[in-house]
This record gives structure tokens, sequence and C-alpha cells, in this order.
């Protein structure tokens, strides 16, 4: 009876030092990941008197997450394994479109839409892709480019109208298939893509404050 109660003992001590270890690697924390604002613009953007807010920008599902998309073909989407925005990527792409536009120093005020600032102009994004695309994989090494692309359209708040939209777009080839490289290449195509977007919107509130003035 002795014998048998040791080895049941011994079965129960192995069996917990097995679920410890799977709650350790479980427990791992993910790497996390910050984009950084554009703060470089064309010397020759017009300033506008007017106050703008951004909203969140939509997106699909596949986008709508924390976790950093690869496409390994284009019907089929994986995330980065231990690695993780800081945030949602709409979330992230809508505080980073503020701090451009804050930094373009070019509007008199700029908020998000959570913040109750009474807008002037809404700029409305639409994040239609943020992810990296396989393009070639050859002897287990993988060329991966980063696509980002974004709609803008621009909502006069005092006729409630729609008075420009456009899309932006930039591919960046990522140095390597590493996470860091791959989140380069992330901040380098939002980077390029907000910067457009913040320069032609602003171009195109100023013209439509100068023909719509109140």
């Amino acid at each position: 009876m002795i014998r048998l109660l040791l080895v049941a003992l011994s079965l129960v001590s192995l069996g917990g030092c097995t679920g410890l270890d799977t709650l350790r690697q479980a427990s791992k924390p993910n790497d996390l990941y910050l984009l950084t604002p554009k703060s470089t613009f064309s010397s020759s953007l017009p300033r506008v008197q007017k106050q703008i807010v951004v909203q969140e920008p939509t997106a699909t599902a596949a986008v709508n997450t924390d976790q950093i998309a690869i496409q390994p073909t284009p019907l089929q989407v994986q995330y980065l394994p231990r690695a993780r925005w800081v945030d949602r990527a709409p979330l992230i792409v809508q505080a980073l479109l503020v701090e451009s536009y804050e930094n373009s120093g070019k509007v008199a005020a700029v908020g998000r839409s959570t913040v109750g600032l009474r807008a002037d102009y809404v700029i409305v994004p639409d994040l239609r892709e943020f992810q990296g695309l396989v393009v070639s994989d050859v002897e287990n090494t993988k060329t991966i480019r980063v696509e980002v692309r974004m709609n803008i359209k621009i909502i006069d708040e005092f006729d409630d109208k729609i008075i420009a939209s456009d899309s932006f777009r930039e591919y960046i080839v990522s140095a390597s298939d590493q996470t860091p490289d791959l989140v380069k290449a992330f901040d380098e195509a939002l980077g390029k893509t907000m910067r457009d977007a913040v320069e032609w919107s602003v171009g195109k509130i100023n013209a439509h404050a100068a023909n719509n003035p109140r």
C-alpha cells in the first residue's frame, strides 16, 4: 500500500510539473511595437484656420486587431507569433493621423472624434490594407512587401456633405522576414501614406474654406 501511495504521489508531482511548464510557456509576454507619426511636410502647405476631427478608421476584421497581419497568399491571412501592436491598428492610425496634423503646424486645432471637439471638417478614414504580403519564398527565405492603403473622405460639418475623397497607398519591401524589419517597413509605409493624406486634405480644406467663407 505504501509503495502504491508513493507511485501515485510521484505521478501527481510529474503532472504538476508538466502543467507548470505549459503555464510558463503560455505566460511569456508578447513583444509590443509602436509606430510613429509623420513630422515633415511640404513647405508650401497652406495654413487653415479651421478645426478638424479625425474619426477612427473603419477596417475589416483581419486588420481591426492588435495582431500584425501577414498574408502568405493573397487569399490567406496569418499573424506574427509573439508580436503585437500596442493597440488595435485603426486606433493607432487615428492617433498618428491626429499627431501628424498637429506636426504639420497648418491646422488651427485637431482632435479625435471622442474628445467632443466642435469641428469645421471631419476626416473619415477607411484603412483598407495594413498587412505584409509574401511575394516570394525561396529556400525558406521570404520576401515580404508591406502594404498600406487608406481612403480619406472630408466632410464639411456645416453643410453635412462630403467635399472630397481620395485613396493613398504605399508598398515597402521589408529588409528581411524578421519582425523588427517588418515593423520598420510598416512604419515607413504608414508614414508616407499619412504624409500624402495630410497634405492632400489640408489643401482641399483650404480651397473649400476659401470658396465658402463663414
